[in-house]
């Protein structure tokens, strides 16, 4: 058989070949464009949505700034990981750094330049996405099983460190009302927010400052966590109660609140269903894009349902995520899937968001300094001295109560969420959402360099297993 072989190109036949390509190509649109010419103008006809005329400008503009917020965030996340303190201390720093506070004061043309007006409502879409989904992982790292199997302790601790702080801000309110509450809130709106704002305890960020100092396996970290779980989900139930009743007045709240409880039902109602799409994906050894596709959305369909009650999408992710076992080969591929991306993409324009919306320089005088250093002052106290007192009513050694007192006053991030809320809601002025902001940043930076101070002096205590260390992998 004879093979067929090609023989060799001869460069000057191709290059003759391309050559009356290309010319064959320019006359023929040369020709198309001198017969055009001859046509009558154009009579009108549908114009572009001015949205799809202006993405093309805005898009540069949101790149840059995406490009700045990621690259501040990360170098401010390392830096304080550099002075151990947890790397999203220094992401929330970098996006007020970005703002009005530091950025917008010393250099207000560069800020108008890299953060127009125009682009704030697509930064906020980008925001509100993304702690969507991080409220999503949150809800999927949520163990149950120490909601269900808390003891008499961690009960007894997480209900004190609620209701102090609580009772502590919503008294406060009496001296802070006419100045620093939202137009037209009512003072039992502006009361029940304020002390629900200084009693959350950031779940996320304490898990972080435990496993960085390797006591999350502790006695003092298995407790902590599982008070910071229930506090997760008393505050945010309290929050949903108060979102309904802010946006509307008590008489008509009723309806939101029927709509939460059916809505909560209704995900309860379809657990089963839900746990055995888990079992079934669970049994295949890894997660099809199938069942990823299902869980988005599932995921989408919870935010839409809460956000149209009332109580914002946040509500909705958190709870899916809360239902799904943390321990499924779901829960942890999702969170492999997301985690990075949120993380690092979607969190810091949330932080940047939070940041052009703090204005620190609104504070001046010594009143303003005055009330900030109080709600900071009630907060500590509120949260460290009634998980202390508890703890102690509870037959805990005291170096064991200080740690998970200081532990419990970290506030971090959900306390970021929470006073965007109350912002959205129109609860807190701008002045009392910068002071509330400054709070939750000094009690999360206090965290960890007290919890290192008692952890040096009470190495043998606090690093103990928990009594039941088989099942904790102490």
């Amino acid at each position: 058989m004879h093979q067929f072989r090609l023989g060799r190109p001869n460069l000057l036949h191709s290059l003759m070949a391309y050559l009356l390509m290309f010319g064959a190509s320019i006359g023929a649109f040369l020709w198309v464009l001198s017969a055009g010419s001859n046509l009558p103008s154009t009579s009108g006809g549908t114009s572009v949505p001015k949205a799809v005329a202006t993405r093309f400008e805005a898009l540069p503009h949101v790149l840059m700034a995406l490009l700045l917020i990621i690259a501040l965030a990360r170098l401010m996340g390392w830096l304080f990981r550099m002075i151990h303190q947890p790397a999203v201390i220094g992401e929330v720093v970098a996006g007020i750094a970005l703002g009005p506070s530091l950025l917008g004061r010393v250099w207000p043309e560069a800020a108008s330049v890299l953060f127009p007006a125009e682009i704030s409502p697509l930064l906020s879409v980008l925001a509100q996405i993304g702690i969507i989904l991080f409220m999503f992982l949150v809800g999927l790292e949520l163990n149950t099983d120490l909601l269900r199997k808390g003891s008499r302790n961690s009960i007894a601790i997480s209900n004190a460190s609620i209701l102090v702080p609580f009772l502590l801000g919503s008294t406060a309110a009496l001296w802070m009302y006419t100045s620093y509450a939202g137009p037209g809130v009512s003072f039992t709106v502006f009361s029940l927010f304020l002390g629900i704002s200084i009693s959350v305890t950031a779940f996320p960020v304490l898990a972080r400052i435990l496993t960085d100092s390797k006591m999350q396996r502790s006695k003092v970290g298995v407790l902590a966590l599982t008070c910071a779980a229930v506090d997760d989900v008393t505050a945010w139930c309290l929050l949903a109660l108060l979102s309904s009743i802010a946006q509307a007045d008590v008489e008509r709240a009723v309806r939101p609140l029927v709509l939460t409880i059916l809505f909560i039902a209704a995900v309860v109602i379809v657990r089963p269903l839900l746990l055995r799409l888990v079992r079934f994906q669970d049994s295949r050894g890894k997660l099809t894009q199938g069942g990823v596709a299902i869980i988005f959305m599932a995921l989408l369909a919870c935010a839409l349902a809460t956000e149209w009650i009332g109580i914002h999408a946040l509500f909705g992710a958190f709870l899916l995520g809360a239902v799904i076992p943390h321990d499924s080969l779901v829960a942890t591929e999702v969170r492999g899937k997301l985690e990075d991306t949120v993380v690092i993409l979607l969190l810091p324009v949330y932080f940047a968001f939070t940041g052009l919306r703090t204005q620190i320089g609104l504070l001046h005088g010594f009143e303003d300094w005055m009330f900030c250093g109080l709600i900071l002052v009630l907060a500590s106290v509120g949260k460290f001295g009634g998980s202390y007192l508890a703890a102690r009513l509870t037959g805990l050694d005291a170096n064991i109560a200080a740690s998970i007192g200081v532990l419990m006053n970290s506030r971090g991030l959900m306390e970021l969420i929470v006073l965007n809320l109350g912002l959205d809601l129109g609860i807190l002025s701008p002045t009392l959402f910068a002071m509330c902001v400054i709070m939750a940043l000094v009690t999360t930076v206090a965290t960890a360099p007290i919890l290192h101070y008692l952890r040096r002096h009470n190495e043998s205590q606090l690093m103990a297993c928990p009594a039941h260390a088989e099942n904790s992998g102490c």
